[in-house]
């Protein structure tokens, strides 16, 4: 299962990526998420955790991070893992922001239903979210 969805944000994209830099402010822009930590650098490699208002608290990986460009990130399921990618491209003044989530392994199929019937639905809130963060900032 696969599902995204992309917003036009009018500012440059260094601003959005600073907003996924600071990974302790994606709950302000994200209203999925009560809490998110990174431990060390926003770095590819660095691992971090998410805390949703609905679920447990989950393990997340850095897996690529090029910055002002994107970022893709995974949480491991058991027999399965959930992959974010979040991607900028500069539009004239402005940036599309492209989030991404993936469900990949063989419970990929239930975790999709499980946990991404809900994240499809939220998601336009997440990027209305960080639209509105980054032509504040």
């Amino acid at each position: 299962m696969q599902f995204e969805a992309n917003t036009t944000i009018n500012a440059p994209s260094a601003t959005v990526f600073a907003l996924y830099a600071n990974v302790a402010g994606w709950p302000v822009w994200d209203p999925d998420l009560k809490a998110a930590s990174l431990k060390g650098a926003f770095v590819s490699g660095a691992v971090g955790e998410v805390s949703p208002h609905s679920g447990p608290k989950s393990a997340l990986r850095f897996v690529e991070v090029i910055q002002g460009k994107s970022v893709r990130m995974e949480c491991k399921l058991p027999l399965g893992v959930m992959h974010f990618d979040y991607e900028l491209q500069t539009q004239g003044a402005g940036t599309v922001a492209t989030h991404r989530t993936t469900f990949s392994g063989l419970l990929a199929p239930l975790w999709g239903r499980l946990i991404g019937s809900g994240m499809k639905k939220t998601l336009p809130a997440a990027l209305a979210g960080l639209k509105r963060a980054a032509e504040a900032a």
